[in-house]
């Protein structure tokens, strides 16, 4: 752990945006520096959705939370951009996750390899919650992750845990993003959720996609986006709730009819898996 914390210190530069600082820029946070506002000015100058994508992005989470609450499952690990910080206070998924009464006392586990969302979650979330934990670990090298102390004792792996995957844009590799599951599925208790989200340029208008490949490759590359038969190819095999694979937009919006903008704004595909 303390070499992967000296890595991930020296990973913290300004020249390249992030898409976890990036996404914290859309919603309108502090965690994220002008290389990443200008990368998100771009976006929404080449397609306009960028936005848009973080608002249902954060309405997908916060469902799936609700969701499993409901269920009375009262653990979570989040992997990924779980923590922006442009949050109203009491939107946070911990916070979601405590409204129903019977979760009031829900353990949550962030995981996240930023260097500056990383240092912000640590001294503006776990001071005020004994409940929350802020660990450094990427879904990259999920072994490690799930071998981390924190990870390993603050959560009971006996019992049914939510688990969000929403760094699936860190994995080039389909066969690595499989593993992720594979591994995840094997560690967690029956009656757990596996949740992901997947980047897509599904959406994105076919006369305004080679700029916007050009801009990925140009302010943050190594990001990956995956086609909706792509991801569906990963997710082969796992239990997926209703309504399946779908735009975030789509999965179990609160609103009769869902979202009033049209789904592929989202710009993300959203599912949950049941782990029998």
């Amino acid at each position: 752990m303390r070499q992967r914390a000296i890595r991930n210190l020296a990973n913290l530069v300004t020249e390249t945006a992030t898409p976890t600082r990036v996404l914290d820029a859309a919603a309108g946070g502090k965690n994220n520096f002008l290389v990443d506002r200008d990368a998100l000015r771009r976006y929404d100058s080449a397609a306009a959705v960028t936005a848009t994508a973080a608002r249902e992005v954060h309405g997908f989470l916060t469902r799936i939370v609700r969701h499993l609450s409901d269920e009375l499952i009262d653990q979570l690990l989040v992997i990924g951009s779980g923590v922006p910080s442009g949050l109203p206070a009491g939107r946070q998924l911990h916070d979601v996750a405590r409204t129903h009464p019977l979760t009031a006392g829900t353990r949550v586990v962030y995981a996240e390899s930023d260097p500056m969302i990383l240092a912000n979650a640590r001294a503006t979330i776990e001071p005020i919650s004994d409940l929350v934990r802020i660990v450094e670990g990427d879904v990259r090298e999920i072994d490690a992750l799930l071998a981390d102390r924190v990870v390993s004792t603050f959560i009971d792996w006996d019992r049914p845990v939510g688990i969000l995957v929403v760094s699936g844009h860190s994995i080039l590799d389909d066969e690595e993003f499989r593993y992720v599951f594979k591994r995840l599925g094997l560690a967690a208790a029956s009656g757990s959720h596996l949740a992901v989200l997947q980047a897509t340029l599904d959406g994105i208008p076919a006369e305004l996609l080679p700029t916007v490949y050009d801009l990925i490759a140009m302010t943050m590359p190594g990001y990956a986006t995956r086609a909706r038969d792509r991801l569906a190819a990963v997710l082969d095999g796992l239990d997926l709730l209703d309504p399946g694979l779908v735009w975030v937009s789509q999965w179990r919006p609160e609103e009769p009819g869902g979202s009033a903008i049209p789904p592929e704004s989202s710009g993300n595909y959203g599912a949950v898996a049941l782990v029998r």
